[in-house]
């Protein structure tokens, strides 16, 4: 499995958490792409942050994988938020306040957005204010897409490539905000982290693929940048020249996490 051991890093390299529950699908994968940029990775079924056996204070990125959370019952994501909202708020209130990165993708990503981490105009807001439904298609739709990388609060980000494609795989992809002043709030804060470009797969409001906290480290995108971190898992690849390089743009996203963390550790990461 591509697990990188935290017993085995070196002093300063970043340590990352992806947490798992019944249903998640892209861990191993999403720990080997923290794992190519550089973290020393560990993996956590819920339970063993709930039970308190893990905490996440060692940690400074902790990354919430794509999948099917307790097969999306109730709505997608909608069980594990209830988890984290209800029984490790005030924890993960200490790791977002501590400037530390939350990255939620896909399934994720409406984890985050069920449990009030984002929007996140607070550590954890108290209501819902935004949240991701079924597609315009009604179905569920894997393919490639085009994304916009936004100015965003989510400075780590900047020097993503401006336009870049990623896979997708949902079926309740489509970001919606719970009012018209929700969504003012996004553009003025510079929330909004990804578009999608030339085509909206989903219908999400204003093509919103990820947004981010009002403090940029807390982060989700519907697209799975894990799938995407060498050039072969492209389906294009071989009408690529050589100089392209080795990696995806996908691998670019987490490269710039670990390195973020890494200046958190550093003790550079400028205030907010």
């Amino acid at each position: 499995m591509f697990i990188s051991k935290i017993n085995g890093r070196k002093p300063d390299q970043v340590q990352a958490l992806v947490v798992r529950a019944a249903g998640t699908n892209c861990d191993q994968e999403t720990i080997h792409a923290l794992t190519q940029a550089g973290a020393a990775c560990e993996l956590a079924h819920v339970n063993q942050i709930l039970s308190g056996r893990t905490r996440l204070h060692p940690y400074q990125i902790v990354v919430f994988p794509g999948g099917f959370s307790y097969g999306d019952d109730i709505a997608a994501g909608k069980v594990l938020a209830n988890e984290l909202r209800l029984r490790l708020k005030d924890q993960l209130a200490r790791f977002v306040e501590g400037k530390k990165l939350v990255i939620g993708v896909c399934n994720g990503f409406q984890v985050l957005v069920k449990a009030g981490l984002l929007p996140g105009f607070t550590p954890i807001d108290a209501e819902q204010s935004a949240t991701l439904t079924l597609n315009d298609s009604g179905r569920f739709q894997c393919e490639w897409v085009a994304i916009a990388t936004e100015k965003s609060a989510a400075s780590w980000l900047d020097g993503m490539p401006p336009s870049f494609e990623l896979p997708i795989a949902h079926g309740e992809g489509k970001f919606l905000t719970a009012s018209p002043a929700v969504l003012t709030k996004l553009k003025k804060n510079r929330q909004i982290v990804f578009r999608y470009d030339k085509n909206n797969p989903n219908g999400s409001e204003a093509a919103i693929a990820g947004v981010c906290n009002v403090g940029g480290n807390v982060v989700g995108l519907m697209p799975h940048p894990e799938r995407f971190v060498s050039r072969y898992q492209h389906p294009n690849w071989p009408l690529w020249s050589s100089a392209s390089g080795e990696f995806g743009d996908g691998f670019w996203f987490w490269e710039k996490a670990v390195g973020y963390a890494r200046n958190l550790l550093k003790g550079t990461v400028p205030a907010k």
